[in-house]
């Protein structure tokens, strides 16, 4: 790996294209449906406030979340509305939409609207097993029975959410722009020349993807709720609630931490789990999928570098 190139780039999976992250700006490329790429992009908000709490250990990764739900929102909406759409006849559909668009969204705006859903999620995954747990209290009623239970009740339902949805032909090919997207990185920081042969050869699989984060909130989230009251219920969940937060906080240092030692033979292993639950939220891409994710990040780069060229970006 490359040691004069910082670690700055991250992306997500789109309809049929590839969001990329860099320092100061993200760049979308996706796939229309007569051949052609089209970008989109959009310049990262230095919001003083923001920058000082990304520099506080576990309050960083809050910002970090909320932000890139923000921003990957707006980048999920551009892809959305050109979808199996004929190139110039996405004016006319996307006006007809915002005709349609609830008066909530109006209000909110997409990118709080990402936001809500991300957090609304969370909400899901974190007190549905909480119920179903206590459901089996007469039979477990021990603190740490009813945390291990809850916990398992978790990761099932997550893997099984995951594992249903993949089966669809619109999510496993997003998983497989997923896979792409890592295996850009992968070839990128590989210190290879970004060629379609190249990138083919790299692992589907990256340690700081948002797939291993999501499984860590399962695991630290057993462990933090081992010291808190699971009687009675009432308060299990409104502490489950509060603890939101801290979960998220501390699961996204222990993705960092995994990232940090992965190069480390014993401690890589700290990573393992959530490059298994890659398995499921990326497959292998097609080249033409490739190519979209390439051109994704080599447009990144152009902008990150010269961005006067934001004005310039055309259909290809």
């Amino acid at each position: 790996m490359s040691k004069s190139k910082p670690l700055i780039y991250g992306g997500q999976a789109l309809i049929e294209g590839v969001m990329m992250g860099g320092g100061k700006h993200t760049v979308s490329a996706i796939r229309r449906n007569d051949g052609s790429v089209e970008y989109y992009y959009a310049e990262r908000k230095q919001h003083p406030t923001l920058q000082k709490l990304k520099k506080i250990p576990f309050v960083r990764g809050i910002v970090a979340i909320i932000e890139s739900a923000a921003n990957g929102s707006k980048h999920l909406q551009f892809a959305s509305d050109r979808y199996d759409v004929t190139p110039g006849e996405e004016e006319a559909l996307i006006k007809q939409e915002k005709e349609q668009t609830s008066k909530i969204q109006m209000w909110l705006g997409v990118a709080a609207i990402g936001v809500l859903s991300f957090l609304f999620g969370k909400f899901v995954f974190t007190l549905v097993p909480v119920f179903i747990a206590q459901a089996f209290h007469s039979i477990l009623p021990g603190h740490t029975a009813q945390v291990l239970l809850e916990s398992f009740f978790k990761l099932i339902l997550l893997l099984s959410y995951i594992y249903l949805v993949s089966l669809t032909p619109l999510i496993k090919r997003t998983f497989q722009y997923h896979g792409s997207e890592h295996k850009v990185i992968n070839c990128f920081e590989n210190n290879l020349p970004l060629t379609v042969e190249n990138v083919q050869k790299q692992s589907r699989l990256h340690y700081r993807c948002g797939s291993s984060f999501i499984l860590f909130t399962v695991f630290v989230g057993m462990i933090i709720y081992f010291f808190v009251p699971t009687d009675p219920f009432w308060l299990r969940i409104v502490n489950r609630i509060l603890l939101i937060p801290v979960v998220l906080g501390v699961s996204f240092e222990v993705l960092q931490a995994t990232n940090a030692c992965r190069n480390i033979p014993v401690l890589r292993m700290l990573g393992y789990p959530g490059l298994w639950l890659q398995l499921l939220t990326t497959k292998e891409p097609s080249d033409d999928q490739v190519e979209i994710a390439i051109a994704s990040f080599e447009k990144l780069r152009e902008v990150e570098k010269n961005p006067a060229l934001i004005n310039t970006i055309q259909h290809d």
